[in-house]
């Protein structure tokens, strides 16, 4: 599976077509492979982004204790339990593109799996593999979760939603470190990214966000997506609290070519615009 048209047209904005180029066939490939399927076994989060009945684009946090996801065979990732009723993706249909990715915070790892959703048998979600590839740790800030933060079953408590952020949502957003984008493509399927930095890195001004585009693997999936559609999910977590803040709405590229670049930062940018907003809290 090569590069979309929006990934090839960022990737050649950026000037690193030929690098991007030779990692292709890292993206290619639709197995998980016996070091990820043990990755996954012990993994205590994980983000999905798909689309609700409606056609919006969520990205969902999944929480469970190690074992809750599994590789059911090398084409199949297994996601035990069901999301709760107050998630935006608990009705989600079946059959559609979607991307997950699964992190560890205290090793840094993570790895991103993307294919066709389905219902399991066994009340669960299984996602069919079509790519499976992890990510450098650039970014990722260690942490800790030895409980889940919630969890991915119904005691998940709806707190508000509406179509505008809250102060206390802008509140939330400048404190972040970590977020997780979720991008969609109409023909490729949907993503899931990790983006952090330090606090603040997210900037909220009125009902716009905005977040630099730091320097990585230059692959551009997300960037990609959001060049043909600009239909994108925003999740951010709290890990003291527990509380999710879900965000639905628009996205736009944005490049400053005379900002100074290292090897950080790269004058690339993410203006988003927010037009549905979730927050869920832990249960009790």
């Amino acid at each position: 599976m090569g590069f979309h048209s929006g990934e090839l047209a960022v990737q050649e904005q950026a000037g690193v077509s030929g690098q991007a180029g030779r990692l292709s066939a890292m993206v290619g490939r639709g197995q998980l492979r016996s070091g990820t399927a043990d990755f996954l076994g012990s993994a205590r989060l994980a983000v999905l982004t798909a689309h609700d009945p409606d056609g919006t684009v969520w990205s969902s946090p999944l929480f469970g204790e190690p074992g809750f996801l599994s590789a059911v065979d090398s084409g199949t990732l297994h996601i035990d339990g069901s999301l709760p009723e107050a998630d935006p993706l608990s009705d989600m249909p079946g059959g559609q593109l979607a991307g997950v990715i699964v992190i560890d915070f205290a090793t840094r790892r993570r790895w991103r799996i993307n294919g066709v959703v389905t219902t399991s048998p066994d009340g669960g979600t299984d996602l069919e593999v079509d790519q499976s590839y992890g990510n450098c740790p650039k970014y990722i800030t260690i942490r800790t979760i030895d409980t889940p933060t919630g969890s991915l079953g119904p005691q998940r408590d709806p707190v508000f939603a509406g179509d505008s952020l809250r102060a206390e949502d802008r509140r939330l957003i400048q404190r972040a470190d970590t977020f997780f984008l979720g991008t969609t493509h109409p023909t490729s399927g949907a993503d899931t990214s990790h983006r952090g930095g330090p606090a603040g890195f997210v900037t909220a001004v009125h009902d716009r966000l905005w977040f630099p585009d730091y320097a990585g693997n230059n692959l551009f999936n997300s960037l990609g997506n959001i060049a043909v559609d600009p239909s994108a999910a925003l999740l951010f977590i709290d890990f003291d609290t527990g509380t999710t803040l879900q965000l639905s709405g628009t996205a736009a590229l944005t490049w400053d070519d005379s900002a100074p670049a290292d090897e950080v930062h790269t004058g690339r940018g993410v203006s988003f615009t927010p037009e549905r907003v979730v927050v869920s809290g832990a249960g009790r």
